[in-house]
């Protein structure tokens, strides 16, 4: 491992797996990501990419911010911009700043910076636990809804529909950063 956020996140998401009593046979047909690779990112292997880690964390009935705060051993109300922690994702670069404190309240805030040309996808079930708006703080956006295209500049706010595929597209010749604010689902 390149990081100690990458470490501690193979140890997390190990941890995650045990408390549950899940197999990694069980949370690979759960998350459509494979035994194998799910015993990579255990070891220490392999990075896992943005992609792999929301579909790992959905799969243990999380998100992705609550597995970082988790591989962060975060437990304050208040987070300094200089002690909130970044990663990167290795396959497209693009850097997620988990704002918001990791006490596992109602709100979560993520900013992401979102290099020139770089595009992520998620499955439908990464936004099944958690209600999502997207604010555009800098740049251009396009977000792939289902079938829809939404164009976002600075400024505008989207909240997302039912859950669905969908995927964050920079088009421009430069990086695109933007707010997503999320709130726990209630069952």
């Amino acid at each position: 491992m390149s990081d100690p956020l990458s470490a501690s996140l193979a140890a997390t998401l190990q941890s995650a797996r045990l408390d549950q009593n899940l197999s990694a046979n069980a949370l690979a047909e759960s998350s459509g990501v494979s035994r194998a690779m799910i015993g990579k990112i255990e070891r220490g292997e392999a990075q896992p990419t943005a992609v792999l880690l929301s579909r790992l964390s959905a799969a243990l009935g999380m998100t992705l911010s609550e597995l970082i705060a988790r591989a962060e051993h975060g437990d304050r109300r208040l987070v300094r911009a200089a002690d909130q922690p970044t990663w990167t994702d290795p396959d497209t670069g693009y850097v997620r700043r988990a704002v918001s404190p990791s006490l596992g309240g109602p709100l979560e805030l993520v900013e992401v910076v979102l290099p020139a040309g770089a595009e992520v996808a998620f499955p439908a079930h990464t936004y099944v636990l958690t209600h999502h708006q997207i604010w555009v703080l800098d740049g251009h956006l396009r977000f792939r809804e289902g079938d829809v295209e939404h164009e976002l500049d600075a400024g505008d706010c989207l909240q997302l529909g039912t859950p669905q595929p969908c995927a964050y597209v920079n088009p421009t010749g430069e990086p695109v950063r933007y707010l997503v604010a999320l709130a726990r689902r209630h069952a």
